[in-house]
């Protein structure tokens, strides 16, 4: 059963804490960010180990399983933006809806082990790209115009990481 979309600008997470899972995005340094994913993935894969990471806790919220496989397209999204800000002037990324991806791509009917190697693997890499950046104050556009730096996409990025394992219990 698909959940409601979510269609809030979650850009805000850059200026205060989240409410929600009490992380400051904006206060948190780039370049910590690598350190930080790394931190926290063996806690992903903790999670996908759970007997009931495939249940959704209500009718309204992701499993486990997708939320992890969600954390592990926004580190494929994030290295590929990055990538355009490190290689272009000032690209607009093109639109993702994570909601169509999460149908699309069946993240309730993927296999946990493979979601876990996959989200490790690909914050390994986005994490090794964010380690060897230099060029914090490049800068990449959504097609809404919201403005980011490689730092400022970093943190936001972060945010998303750190907030759905706080959703998960992780």
């Amino acid at each position: 059963m698909p959940i409601e979309p979510d269609t809030k600008d979650w850009t805000w997470v850059l200026n205060e804490s989240c409410g929600e899972c009490g992380f400051s995005a904006g206060d948190f340094p780039a370049t910590k960010v690598a350190d930080r994913i790394r931190e926290d993935l063996p806690h992903w894969e903790e999670a996908l180990r759970r007997g009931t990471v495939a249940e959704r806790p209500g009718p309204n919220t992701w499993s486990g399983l997708e939320y992890a496989a969600h954390v592990r397209d926004v580190f494929v999204l994030f290295t590929e933006r990055t990538e355009l800000m490190l290689g272009q002037d000032n690209p607009v990324f093109a639109d993702w809806d994570q909601d169509q991806a999460a149908r699309e791509l069946n993240y309730a009917g993927q296999v946990p082990l493979v979601v876990a190697r996959d989200l490790v693997d690909s914050g390994e890499k986005y994490a090794a790209l964010l380690e060897a950046t230099t060029a914090w104050d490049r800068t990449g556009r959504r097609s809404n115009g919201s403005q980011f730096t490689v730092a400022t996409l970093a943190q936001y990025g972060l945010h998303d990481v750190v907030h759905h394992l706080h959703d998960v219990n992780g």
